[in-house]
């Protein structure tokens, strides 16, 4: 047992210029401080305390020596004139040494600070420190350091040695043992004189006398409890459970793929594939199914399903001049270029009721390299972006390494797992679920491409096409982007706080926009949006995040103008989805409102005439009014969060967009297969589940670290992992079946001409 000595000094005496010196003499230190003792605030405030009470640096001892008795020195001086009356009390502390799993109360006060010693058992090999308190106020600063002396407990100095951490009512820090030689150190708890730091009330600036305050009444009870920590074994249960867990889908995915080949089988067995049978996992389980073979024109549609009678060109005539060769020039530009095709997409894509025929004319070739570039973009995208990333966060985590402070992170620190360098691994852990899903989802693309391609290749009929265009590119770029979700949120976690949270909704955003773009594709292939445009607009985005991460807290030009930017953009994209791409913008980027004021006042106040596309309308107006309440809220309210901010705006119009084709196709007669109806149901399952660990707040870099911890809670899952791990495994379970549902919605559609197939 070690002992330790308490010197409880006072005087009476209120005269700064002579203060009375106190110097205690120790074998291993000298230490000394002043009465009255001065703290220092903001505006040059300052605190006068003439009770002062310091615990001396104890003495431990020796094997070779043995206990033994110590000198201790006691200097009291003053260069006053005259006499000071002061009180000395020297005292034996007899619970310095704190033990396992035993709670202990004291008190401390900005003058009277505490610490006490904890040594490792010989079985304990990391612990967790708490820390609790029933006032959040006044603020106060845990802090751990090494066996030397003397011991930093002040204010102005608490922060020169050791890990330290704000606290209100709640703190916990991990402690090693490989970080102590000696497996010993002091818990040291120390009271700030202002509450600024912890999100209290900051001091006003006053000039004068008033700013010396005397004696301010600041004491706080506080307990503390050190818990051993998980074992070593605790962390190989987790990888494994993290592994298998989302391993078991490859698993399911080979099942699935499995009985699949076996009924495509029995079938051949027994006669053949019939037109009539729909694929439930694959792109094209047989032949008639699938898009046209290289060179030919996959969207080639009869006279009677054109209008004006145009006749359209047919495979036996050769694809149109030009698409043989395989120039990136001609990427975009296909029929665009003839003016008597421009003429007929006019009069074809203004029709009343579209089928996809009329919207998949282009060559197939060239479609698909279109597409191709969502891919490869998005994986320039991912290591131009990730890299700094990466960098960056490294940088952090080796930030609070050697300065020890855990208040530029905020974790949650009740169940924050070190390993390596790493402070909280288990948040780290937690996001291979995005990853290994990813991957998954390019493997099950991949073969869709692979079948796909093999039934193109054995077609002997290319006079008609049946199903939805088969385009993958931007599947292959959406299973990029859930890795990537997986590879940013682990960065983000090294050292999550407000400065760096964007590296954590960055990809969220283009998973939101590419599922966008996918069901819009859907039937729509020929006039969706290019890479370029896509990614350009993604990169827009993104910088508005950042702009409203710096300005989006107290600014309202800033969300004046967001809002503005919102509800341009939402009517501008209302416009050229209503109008099926054929709206023709011109020279001034204003026209297209305009034109979009004179068809609002001819059809909806002149003449009050049924729109000419009811069902866009409908979304339309619903979407309008979505984002409009977004753009309302956002200047009502200027949420902190404006990452999540926009986030849920992205989230709200997919969802309402994936609403409206499930509703639409189920309109037109057509089916949900078993396997994209438990896609969906699963979804919405998991996403459910997932959005309740969402919301279980356990951090909030909105506030100070201080505050943010009280909201710090225990592990729940194998004692390893928390709330918001459990979000990271059930929201990456959630957006791989968000995919399958894209990637499987429309299977049933394989044996129907696309002539029969309606867009909406």
């Amino acid at each position: 047992q070690v002992d330790a000595v308490r010197v409880y000094v006072n005087s009476s005496s209120e005269n700064l210029q002579y203060p009375v010196l106190f110097v205690v003499r120790q074998q291993k230190g000298v230490l000394s401080w002043q009465v009255p003792l001065i703290f220092r605030g903001l505006y040059q405030r300052t605190y006068n305390y003439q009770e002062v009470s310091r615990t001396l640096c104890p003495s431990e001892p020796t094997p070779e020596t043995g206990p033994s008795d110590e000198t201790i020195f006691v200097d009291v001086s003053s260069m006053a004139p005259f006499n000071i009356a002061y009180e000395l009390l020297v005292t034996r502390l007899e619970n310095f040494q704190l033990e396992t799993n035993k709670a202990f109360n004291f008190t401390a006060s900005p003058s009277q600070p505490q610490y006490f010693l904890y040594k490792f058992p010989q079985d304990v090999d990391s612990v967790i420190i708490k820390v609790v308190s029933d006032a959040v106020y006044p603020c106060s600063v845990v802090s751990v350091q090494d066996i030397v002396c003397p011991v930093y407990d002040l204010d102005h100095n608490v922060e020169f040695n050791g890990v330290y951490q704000s606290m209100t009512k709640q703190a916990a820090i991990t402690v090693q043992r490989k970080d102590f030689p000696g497996e010993q150190f002091f818990i040291v708890f120390v009271i700030k004189p202002e509450d600024y730091a912890c999100g209290g009330s900051v001091p006003s600036s006053i000039h004068g006398n008033v700013n010396r305050t005397w004696n301010l009444q600041r004491m706080k009870n506080l307990q503390v409890t050190i818990v051993p920590s998980i074992k070593k074994s605790v962390y190989v249960q987790a990888m494994f459970f993290s592994f298998l867990s989302f391993l078991s889908f490859y698993l399911g995915s080979v099942v699935v793929a499995f009985v699949h080949y076996i009924r495509v089988r029995r079938k051949a067995l027994a006669g053949g594939l019939s037109p009539e049978d729909g694929s439930g996992i694959v792109a094209s389980s047989h032949p008639i199914a699938a898009s046209t073979p290289e060179g030919s024109s996959y969207g080639a549609i009869d006279e009677s399903s054109s209008s004006g009678g145009r006749q359209l060109y047919s495979p036996e005539r050769g694809p149109p001049a030009g698409s043989d060769t395989d120039s990136s020039v001609e990427e975009e530009s296909d029929f665009d270029t003839m003016p008597e095709i421009e003429s007929d997409k006019n009069v074809i894509r203004t029709k009343v009721f579209l089928y996809l025929s009329d919207l998949s004319r282009k060559d197939r070739r060239i479609v698909s390299k279109k597409y191709k570039i969502y891919f490869w973009n998005i994986i320039t995208i991912a290591v131009f972006y990730a890299l700094p990333v990466i960098q960056l966060v490294i940088t952090y985590q080796t930030v609070v390494n050697v300065t020890g402070n855990q208040d530029i992170c905020y974790y949650n620190f009740l169940c924050a797992h070190p390993f390596g360098v790493l402070s909280a691994f288990n948040n780290i852990l937690s996001n291979v679920g995005h990853m290994l899903l990813g991957f998954l989802f390019l493997l099950i693309v991949l073969r869709r491409d692979v079948l796909h391609r093999r039934a193109m290749e054995m077609k002997d009929v290319y006079t008609l096409d049946y199903g939805i265009p088969k385009h993958f590119g931007l599947f292959y770029a959406m299973g990029i982007a859930l890795m990537m979700e997986g590879v940013l949120s682990a960065c983000y976690h090294v050292c999550p706080n407000y400065s760096n949270f964007q590296f954590d909704t960055s990809f969220m955003y283009m998973i939101a926009g590419l599922c966008m773009l996918k069901l819009y594709q859907t039937r729509h292939p020929d006039i969706n949006a290019s890479a370029y445009s896509a990614y350009a607009s993604f990169a827009v985005v993104i910088c508005l995040a950042v702009l409203g991460v710096v300005f989006g807290k107290n600014d309202m030009w800033f969300w004046v103008i967001f809002s503005m930017i919102h509800v341009l953009a939402s009517l501008a994209l209302s416009t050229q989805i209503y109008y099926v791409g054929r709206f023709k913008i011109g020279k001034c980027y204003l026209g297209i409102f305009r034109r979009a004021a004179m068809v609002l006042y001819t059809d909806c106040i002149k003449q009050c005439s049924r729109p000419m596309y009811m069902d866009r309308m409908v979304l339309l107006i619903v979407g309008n009014l979505v984002n409009w309440s977004f753009a309302i809220f956002g200047l009502v309210y200027r949420p902190r969060d404006f990452a999540s901010y926009m986030l849920g705006i992205f989230i709200c119009n997919l969802l309402l967009y994936l609403a409206f084709y499930i509703i639409m196709k189920l309109r037109s007669s057509e089916k949900l297969l078993p396997i994209p109806l438990f896609c969906i149901v699963a979804t919405a399952v998991v996403w459910a589940a997932a959005l309740y660990f969402f919301f279980q707040t356990l951090s909030s870099w909105e506030e100070t670290p201080a505050e943010s911890r009280e909201k710090n809670r225990s592990c729940i899952l194998l004692g390893f992992f928390d709330d918001h791990d459990v979000w990271h495994f059930l929201s990456a379970a959630a957006l791989f079946f968000s995919f399958l549902v894209l990637l499987t919605l429309d299977d049933d559609l394989d044996a129907v001409r696309r002539d029969k197939i309606p867009v909406f």
